[in-house]
């Protein structure tokens, strides 16, 4: 690295020297735990780099004096990347990894045996960094693949992470490194015991941590974090000639003075594969970072780039994903909790237990059935398991505890003091409805949430001020509030009640979709909703509506005909319709449709994936509202597969029977074709 300045020459030299040697000694210390100083000798190093650089103005991005944190930025830049930061498609047993293979083969047309690179699936957080020259020039989230955030700053701070790559080649290159940002479970449990000494609370989990950790706008907050980084590809890279392989890459990173994973194997087929995946998950708890998985993509560069990707993910990877995780935790108690439409649910109340990434305390026993097949009583230990984003879930009891206590179904609503009744074999139910406390606040949350009313502003937390002051009785009274009464709320100034209450006046023009899901009417929402909208046109022929003539919506069984039907016949329930509508909450009529007359009548369709310009329930109420079938699973009489981000089985399923597949963006384009855009 030179250094331009009017400074002596033996200062610049002996600048040069100390920024070599504690770049070297912070990998030893920080990525090899194999320190050759002590720490003393390390900080007069520092010290006296520190004193040069300002003695003679020789400060620089890249000098390992950088990394303590600077002052709060105003926010976050955009960064646009030169090659977009895809997700994988995942495989859940052997015969999806080995269909992924017979896909890889197929379009490889090679006739040599095809070698992959399996490494560890860590769970951290995607980042881009830009090498120019040698030097860090920006780090940057992955953010939706497109477009990324700048976190330069924040990066600068991470030991991990080189300032300047190692070796003297880079003079006129450009380099893209990516890779994972992640806490290690030393630290994670460091950083927890901390904060639960000083503030008495601690963080959930490494990866949401380590997410947080680099999105902060004062970097001094990340540089308290010990966050590192294992580098798994190249993006955009100028100016140089790479290796032909991964494999080679991962070498020449290494060399780069970046981290790489150590477990990394090459695999030659799927069988080899299969058992690396399975000699990991059984090394997984002694790993010190967290992973969920597998990565394992095709070895040969040329290969990868004939394969191509398509708009979510390469063709030549995918991301092995393990079983759920199970942990065992003592069952403290059982209470229960009043839903949106009154149903009581039984919530097991644990010892804390880490389990699929997450620190769990609690978890659903979803009704009484399912506590009597458990034979479950407080006090007793049970097994938990959790995969991913899913909801913890008891599997069975181990071990019965001593003293244990039966649990039994409260008599009286635990929020109101209404009777709690039986609805069916399995369920209690507390009638009370908008009278009883739990159930108002969460019918005020889901009127005003974005797929219902959409009333941009008025959170949780206001929520539970203006029910708990009885502001609001009933969800009419939300349209009988000033700016005075919003302004006198906790956190609500003049101008943040201005805007609420202009936001409140706009949520009045809607669809009779989405005042209908509003409403929450047991078991229907956004995508029933619409489909009533459509088949009815307007609410007056709705709320006469017979059982069986409800049932001739698409999407409408007797079950949820009856539901429907029950709800209008409520003289309360009709008397808040009236009283929305009088305070001036309105829609556009529509004229009702038979079903044949729609556009696609007749047709299947499967969603798959996270889109991100809707939710599935929005793509599937319009789909529904076009006169579609929207179907749980993928077949071969299925029409079309709309596939989002991070598709799995059923995209591949869907490619195997060679249906048609839209993306997002043909997808928005089909709806407005047709009729049904937004």
């Amino acid at each position: 690295m030179s250094i331009h300045s009017d400074a002596p020459a033996v200062i610049r030299q002996e600048v040069e020297s100390l920024r070599r040697r504690i770049e070297h000694h912070n990998r030893q210390y920080h990525s090899l735990d194999r320190p050759e100083v002590s720490d003393a000798e390390f900080d007069a190093l520092l010290v006296r780099l520190e004193a040069l650089e300002s003695r003679y103005g020789l400060q620089s991005p890249d000098s390992p004096t950088q990394r303590v944190g600077s002052a709060p930025l105003p926010g976050f830049v955009t960064v646009r990347h030169e090659l977009p930061m895809l997700s994988l498609d995942k495989a859940f047993d052997e015969e999806e990894l080995r269909q992924f293979e017979a896909r890889v083969i197929r379009w490889s047309e090679s006739e040599d045996d095809l070698e992959y690179c399996c490494e560890p699936k860590v769970d951290g957080v995607a980042v881009s960094l830009l090498y120019r020259d040698g030097a860090l020039e920006r780090g940057a989230t992955r953010g939706d693949g497109l477009n990324g955030e700048d976190i330069t700053h924040n990066i600068r701070t991470i030991h991990d992470i080189p300032l300047r790559l190692a070796g003297e080649r880079f003079a006129g290159t450009s380099i893209e490194v990516r890779g994972e940002i992640f806490l290690g479970k030393q630290g994670f449990a460091a950083i927890n015991a901390r904060a639960r000494e000083a503030e008495g609370r601690t963080y959930i989990n490494p990866r949401n941590t380590a997410a947080g950790a680099i999105r902060q706008l004062d970097s001094r907050n990340t540089a308290r974090l010990p966050l590192q980084m294992l580098c798994y590809s190249l993006g955009q890279v100028e100016g140089m000639t790479l290796p032909n392989t991964l494999f080679e890459t991962f070498d020449l990173l290494d060399q780069w003075g970046l981290n790489t994973n150590a477990d990394r194997a090459l695999c030659a087929g799927a069988g080899q594969c299969l058992s690396y995946c399975g000699k990991l998950l059984q090394k997984r708890e002694s790993l010190d970072y967290e992973i969920d998985g597998a990565v394992i993509k095709l070895n040969r560069r040329d290969l990868q780039q004939k394969l191509g990707q398509t708009t979510r993910s390469p063709r030549w990877a995918i991301a092995w994903k393990f079983p759920a995780e199970e942990k065992s935790a003592k069952v403290l108690a059982v209470d229960f909790q009043v839903g949106r439409t009154g149903t009581i649910t039984p919530v097991a109340r644990l010892e804390p237990v880490f389990v699929g990434g997450v620190t769990v305390s609690n978890a659903t026993l979803h009704n009484m059935e399912e506590i009597r097949k458990l034979g479950l009583c407080a006090g007793d230990t049970v097994i938990v398991r959790r995969a991913g984003d899913v909801i913890p879930k008891i599997v069975q009891v181990s071990e019965e505890g001593a003293g244990r206590e039966a649990v039994v179904m409260p008599g009286e609503c635990p929020a109101c003091g209404s009777p709690v009744e039986a609805d069916g074999e399995v369920h209690f139910r507390c009638h009370a409805g908008l009278f009883c406390p739990a159930q108002r606040r969460q019918a005020v949350e889901h009127f005003a949430s974005r797929q219902a009313m959409d009333i941009e502003g008025l959170g949780v937390k206001l929520i539970e001020q203006l029910v708990g002051s009885e502001k609001v009785r009933n969800v009419a009274d939300l349209y009988r509030l000033t700016v005075e009464d919003l302004a006198g709320f906790e956190r609500m100034g003049e101008k943040s009640a201005a805007k609420l209450a202009a936001a409140i006046e706009q949520s009045k023009q809607t669809t009779l979709g989405r005042f209908l899901t509003a409403l929450g009417i047991r078991e229907v929402g956004d995508a029933t909703a619409a489909a009533l909208a459509d088949h009815f046109g307007d609410i007056e022929p709705l709320l006469g509506a017979s059982i069986e003539s409800l049932q001739e919506v698409p999407d409408v069984g007797e079950v949820v005909a009856r539901h429907i039907h029950g709800f209008f016949s409520r003289s309360d329930n009709l008397a808040l319709i009236a009283a929305l509508r009088e305070t001036g909450v309105h829609w556009p009529l529509g004229q009702p449709k038979e079903p044949d007359e729609k556009p696609l009548a007749g047709q299947t369709f499967v969603l798959t994936g996270t889109l991100a310009r809707m939710t599935r329930n929005d793509a599937k109420a319009k789909l529904i509202s076009l006169g579609a079938k929207v179907a749980g699973s993928v077949s071969k009489r299925t029409h079309c597969v709309v596939a989002g981000e991070n598709a799995g089985s059923k995209l591949a399923r869907a490619r195997e029977f060679e249906l048609r597949i839209l993306d997002e963006e043909a997808f928005l384009a089909f709806l407005e074709e047709h009729g049904g855009a937004a």
